[in-house]
């Protein structure tokens, strides 16, 4: 088994963020995206598996996903930015899929995400909801 690289992780993460808030606001076809996406950055060092399985995996289990979420909002879900659903949806996937990463660093990447990408302060809110779901998810680790 070959050792990921976090540097490698982060920028996967990167890129299904930025596929899922494009699938979201332009509603194209995620498989064309995912394959721009893989295309567009083939010359560049990424977990191309994690890309894979969270484009195929999240739209795939998408209310599921969803679900696991939802009684932690504040709000409808039509109020929160694409960008924060994009991470809420990816960091939830995580915590459910990925038991090989611990949930603080999903955790962590998520917040780090939301500081890169969402409106400023959104990252206390995501790292909220999703602190809440890891309780739900990830009772074993905490």
């Amino acid at each position: 088994m070959t050792l990921i690289k976090p540097k490698h992780r982060h920028r996967a993460r990167r890129l299904v963020l930025q596929a899922l808030y494009q699938w979201q606001v332009s509603g194209n076809s995620l498989h064309d995206i995912e394959t721009t996406i893989l295309i567009d950055n083939q010359d560049k060092a990424f977990d191309r598996e994690y890309v894979q399985q969270f484009l195929r995996g999240i739209p795939q289990e998408l209310a599921d996903t969803d679900s696991l979420f939802l009684g932690f909002l504040d709000r409808k879900l039509e109020e929160i930015t694409p960008i924060e659903l994009a991470i809420l949806r990816m960091g939830v996937y995580e915590l459910k899929h990925r038991l090989d990463v611990p949930y603080k660093v999903v955790l962590n990447e998520a917040v780090e995400l939301c500081k890169l990408f969402g409106a400023t302060e959104s990252h206390k809110y995501i790292n909220g909801v999703l602190d809440k779901a890891a309780h739900q998810l990830r009772k074993e680790e905490l």
